[in-house]
């Protein structure tokens, strides 16, 4: 079982800068590959980006390409988005998510409650 709980979110102008951080609970975190997902008011929730148990390979969404890091510190349970060059349309509720396949299209089995993130124009 994994419990996970972001933070960091906020209200940001754009062009500006946040860094999300997800904090798992149990032992077993360095065997999941984690993920960000959002979702903005009446769309569909949305894959952001994933990495591997082992930080070796990491997935973007197009939309955040060159923008957006994921990084994770297996020793602190913890992993971290960093969005910079912020745009308005990346307002949205961001979660993280953990599973045993990673990708865009992995499997993800536990999720947190969200953070909200808002960027002003």
């Amino acid at each position: 079982q994994v419990q996970l709980v972001e933070s960091g979110g906020g209200l940001v102008q754009a062009g500006g800068s946040l860094r999300l951080s997800c904090a798992a609970s149990g032992r077993t975190f360095s065997s999941y590959a984690m993920a960000w997902f959002r979702q903005a008011p009446g769309k569909e929730r949305e894959f952001v980006a994933g990495i591997r148990w082992n930080g070796g390979n990491t997935y973007y969404a197009d939309s955040v390409k060159g923008r957006f890091t994921i990084s994770r510190d297996n020793a602190k349970n913890t992993v971290y988005l960093q969005m910079n060059s912020l745009k308005p349309e990346d307002t949205a509720v961001y979660y993280c998510a953990a599973g045993l396949i990673p990708g865009q299209n992995g499997r993800y089995d536990y999720w947190g409650q969200g953070t909200q993130v808002t960027v002003s124009s």
